[in-house]
């Protein structure tokens, strides 16, 4: 996902066999922790797996896969990174009546264009709407076609945490049993961190350089989706980068972010996205039915006091930070 949700909390004073690597990819950066008793160092595979990956399905790429399947009707896929996103893409996409729905990116695409040109973009929302709508995609595993001309994708809402994923499975067969990988705040944890749980922070959205809690973290990974660090005003209008692909708006501001655990990134950040559509209330309902991950809310009460709502799976797992209201 584009910005960073997530804070790790990186302490310097570590064994000597934890291992920092460190670097910059996707249009951010990215942190792995891991002990190895070999002592090994993974950049190099780490720097081409992520760049393989950009290669596959970055939209800011003119020669990607994805860039070119959205200039053209059908695609063949070349790299094996595609086909997964896909494949997760119309899972969520399923199981949320569609508030995840990688083919919003022709209102992607214009927020985009209206946050570098300081111009009203939604005014184009209702006119691009036709173009949004994933029953217009057929895949398989050898490649994907459109049904419609003007469909295209975006997986910038699901690519950072699948790859969070990938790193996870090349550390897995590298034989690494505690680690951390992170990718622009999207977080996987495996074992321990010096015999002890990793921990995530959660960010305040109204004061990001401040804490709401800490969350231990043991075999799950962790995504947050939010629009208070990607958003503009224009004329009076405060528009996210987060756009409901029913409306094509931006979703309401009375939800600040989400943050999903679940045993996945990539599962974990397309429901994040879902959730910011979907709402409080929606998101609770959806949650009666759903098990497996768990849930962070914050959002603004009918007063604009910040309250936090989490499901019972994070009870006993999270610390607070500053104070705030507990939803109910």
């Amino acid at each position: 996902m584009y910005a960073v949700y997530i804070l790790l909390l990186l302490h310097t004073a570590v064994a000597p066999s934890l291992i920092h690597l460190e670097g910059s990819a996707q249009g951010t950066t990215w942190h792995i922790q891991y002990a190895d008793a070999q002592q090994r160092d993974f950049t190099p595979q780490i720097t081409k797996t992520l760049q393989d990956i950009d290669q596959c399905l970055s939209i800011y790429r003119k020669d990607s896969e994805i860039s070119l399947f959205n200039r053209a009707s059908s695609l063949e896929f070349q790299l094996p990174y595609f086909y997964p996103v896909l494949k997760k893409a119309a899972e969520i996409y399923a199981a949320t009546g569609g508030a995840f729905d990688p083919t919003v990116m022709p209102l992607t695409a214009a927020y985009r264009q209206g946050k570098r040109t300081h111009t009203p973009w939604w005014e184009k929302a209702d006119s691009l709407l036709q173009y949004v709508g994933f029953s217009y995609i057929r895949f398989d595993e050898t490649g994907v076609r459109k049904l419609k001309e003007g469909v295209s994708l975006d997986f910038d809402g699901i690519a950072q945490g699948y790859s969070v994923d990938v790193l996870a499975a090349l550390l897995d067969r590298n034989g690494i049993s505690n680690y951390m990988v992170e990718i622009g705040g999207e977080v996987r944890c495996k074992g321990l961190k010096n015999g002890v749980s990793w921990t995530v922070g959660i960010d305040n959205p109204l004061h990001p350089d401040q804490q709401l809690a800490t969350v231990r973290m043991h075999n799950r990974s962790a995504t947050t989706a939010g629009n208070y660090r990607d958003h503009y005003e224009q004329n009076g209008t405060i528009s996210g980068h987060i756009i409901h692909p029913k409306t094509g708006y931006s979703t309401p501001d009375s939800l600040l972010s989400v943050t999903v655990f679940s045993e996945d990134a990539i599962t974990a950040d397309g429901y994040d996205t879902a959730f910011m559509v979907m709402g409080v209330e929606g998101t609770k309902h959806f949650l009666e039915q759903r098990k497996g991950m768990d849930v962070y809310l914050v959002y603004l009460d009918a007063k604009g006091g910040v309250r936090v709502w989490m499901t019972e799976g994070l009870r006993g797992m999270v610390e607070r930070g500053e104070p705030v209201a507990e939803g109910r």
